[in-house]
């Protein structure tokens, strides 16, 4: 079924903390190939992110570091008048380690949160990547974009099997022996016998939800169908 956040992300990350230097958030991103990197305290709790953007505001505010003659490109000046009470830009621009750059609060996510739930903040926040922590905010791993995308690409086989054993096998209380499952490019054919026509709903359903299906194709019968109803095809 929907797999959580703890299923697909990355648990070894980079990380600095708070008195990290502005050098060396540079070349932890470059290394470790990422655009952003939590700060940590001395207990491991997430006390922001510091991001690519926030170490080119540097250079977007040369003007506080070069000639009092030079404007900042267009985009920084009308990041500037449009900023919130208390954005505080021009202060990172001046900032020298993680703690002064960084975005606080951070935009963090439990690990038993469904990846669906991720993909959502995510989009809602406009971030590509998520601090996974405890319930004590102790720092666990990260999300990306990228981790929840690969979930999309999984194996007709993957899925056929997922179905099986997690819907089939366990889930409906039902007998599930006549019913066949086939899997083309990620759409599911469900087809054969299922005796009522209730379980044949709830197993289309569920299979609905399994991760990387695209489509569901009904070609069920059933026995019995729900009372009120047509009679079973």
């Amino acid at each position: 079924m929907h797999k959580k956040v703890r299923d697909v992300m990355t648990r070894e990350v980079a990380s600095v903390n708070g008195s990290t230097p502005f050098r060396d958030i540079a070349e932890v991103l470059i290394a470790h190939e990422v655009s952003a990197v939590p700060v940590v305290d001395g207990e491991g709790h997430v006390i922001g992110v510091v991001s690519e953007a926030d170490l080119l505001r540097k250079e977007e505010f040369r003007e506080q570091y070069y000639q009092e003659g030079y404007r900042p490109p267009l985009r920084a000046r009308l990041r500037s008048l449009t900023a919130l009470p208390g954005a505080g830009a021009g202060e990172k621009a001046l900032g020298e380690t993680a703690a002064e750059l960084m975005t606080a609060p951070a935009v963090t996510i439990r690990p038993y949160t469904s990846v669906v739930n991720a993909a959502r903040l995510m989009a809602e926040r406009g971030v590509k990547r998520l601090p996974v922590v405890d319930d004590d905010g102790r720092l666990e791993g990260v999300v990306s974009r990228h981790d929840l995308v690969k979930i999309f690409t999984r194996s007709d086989d993957d899925i056929v099997g997922e179905i099986r054993a997690e819907i089939l096998d366990d889930a409906l209380w039902t007998d599930t022996s006549g019913v066949e499952v086939r899997v083309t490019d990620g759409v599911v054919t469900l087809s054969g016998m299922i005796p009522r026509h209730a379980d044949a709903r709830i197993l289309m359903r569920m299979a609905e939800r399994v991760n990387g299906v695209i489509d569901v194709i009904d070609m069920l019968t059933w026995q019995e169908d729900d009372p009120g109803g047509p009679g079973g095809r």
